[in-house]
């Protein structure tokens, strides 16, 4: 591990790693393990309704003093959730890391989820999810993991549905809280300047006396369906489409060969495969692309891309072409080495966005109890090899194992 990052374990299981840099900035955050996939059926979209409502008022701050708290000097508060996590985070002046720490302390134990305000942010958040539904690009990615994961939280969307946000009240959000959120499955970040004693006495005070808990609902592995087509009429000048199928979780030692082999079919680089072939040598399409998203016990690999009506089946056949490249022959050993150059790159520039890094090295020991570093990273990278590269695509991008979704 990196000598520049320590680690704190308090009483209570809450546990700290802090990373030491020069920075007049610092950040600062709380990740719990608890996102949209602990959700009961009546509870769909209450995880990010939660994150919502942390910004509402606590025990002694309204919902302006809580925004203006950081924003007076300078600084901002932000939060996400995914379907595994939630987060809330805070970035400013490294003097402010006090400040900083007690607000994010204040909303995550004193929110007081007055009723006025869940009505308000439920029409809020009504309009979220009307915004998304105008966006074909994004929808389908909500779409096509509710054919993957049926009948389960984690095929399910994050923001919910008219009808389940009717439904929430301040009873139903203190038990969610109540029932989800354990000392056991916290982590707190930090990325600045301030000495490490300094930040852990900081946690103890804010953190520390809360209370030991462990998790009270068990979490149930998805079971994925593949090989299905969906054809859904949409109003849309374009067709959208994914190919979707069962990935590595992210306990999966294969994890990373198959990060490397997303890269090279249709990752953020403009010369991935699937852009090169759709976009910049034939103009079948504007967008071209495909996502790896790993969870816990499982994961999903998203092949995406859009085009009109009449290229529909010249794209299809073309980006199944790639996708037979993948799995039918090896990648040349030059092409292999300018790849692993090519993610490592990507991983070092994110890497030098402190925010960004604070949050996955906070999800990183959340996880895996442990940081891996670049160098760690790269020595895994060199050693994955074309024929690993092959095996992978063909155990994840088989055509028996891939569900199609179309938007039309």
């Amino acid at each position: 591990m990196n000598t520049t990052i320590r680690t704190h374990t308090y009483k209570n299981g809450i546990r700290l790693i802090h990373r030491l840099n020069q920075s007049a900035v610092a950040h600062f955050g709380l990740i719990v393990h608890t996102g949209t996939r602990e959700e009961l059926t009546e509870e769909h979209g209450l995880a990010h309704f939660m994150e919502h409502m942390f910004f509402k008022g606590t025990r002694k701050r309204s919902a302006y003093q809580i925004i203006s708290r950081l924003e007076n000097v300078g600084g901002e508060v932000n939060a996400y959730t995914t379907k595994e996590e939630t987060a809330l985070y805070a970035s400013f002046l490294k003097e402010d890391y006090k400040r900083s720490m007690e607000l994010i302390q204040d909303i995550f134990l004193h929110s007081t989820f007055p009723e006025k305000e869940i009505k308000m942010e439920a029409e809020v958040i009504l309009n979220e999810i009307q915004s998304y539904d105008d966006s074909p690009s994004e929808l389908i990615f909500d779409r096509a993991e509710e054919l993957l994961y049926p009948n389960h939280a984690m095929g399910r969307n994050i923001l919910g549905s008219e009808q389940s946000l009717t439904r929430f009240d301040t009873a139903m959000l203190s038990r969610f809280l109540k029932d989800n959120y354990a000392t056991e499955e916290i982590v707190l970040s930090f990325i600045g300047s301030i000495p490490f004693d300094l930040i852990r006495k900081a946690g103890e005070k804010y953190f520390g006396e809360i209370p030991h808990k462990s998790r009270s609902r068990e979490r149930i592995r998805p079971e994925a369906v593949s090989g299905i087509r969906v054809t859904e009429k949409r109003d849309t000048f374009q067709k959208h489409v994914m190919l979707l199928g069962e990935a590595y979780s992210l306990t999966d030692k294969r994890r990373l060969q198959l990060y490397l082999l997303n890269n090279i079919l249709g990752g953020p680089g403009m010369n991935s495969r699937l852009n090169l072939a759709l976009r910049e040598r034939r103009g079948y399409s504007y967008s071209a692309e495909s996502h790896y998203a790993p969870y816990t016990d499982t994961g999903a690999l998203m092949i995406y891309f859009s085009c009109d009506p009449e290229k529909f089946q010249k794209s299809m056949q073309v980006t199944r072409d790639e996708i037979s490249k993948l799995r039918t022959r090896l990648i040349p050993e030059k092409r292999l080495i300018n790849a692993r150059k090519q993610l490592m790159g990507q991983l070092s520039i994110s890497h030098e966005n402190n925010e960004h890094m604070m949050l996955t090295t906070g999800k990183s020991l959340l996880i895996f109890n442990q940081v891996d570093t670049l160098e760690n990273i790269q020595k895994k990278l060199e050693e994955i090899t074309a024929v690993q590269l092959r095996e992978s695509a063909n155990e994840i991008l088989h055509s028996k194992n891939l569900n199609l979704l179309i938007f039309e």
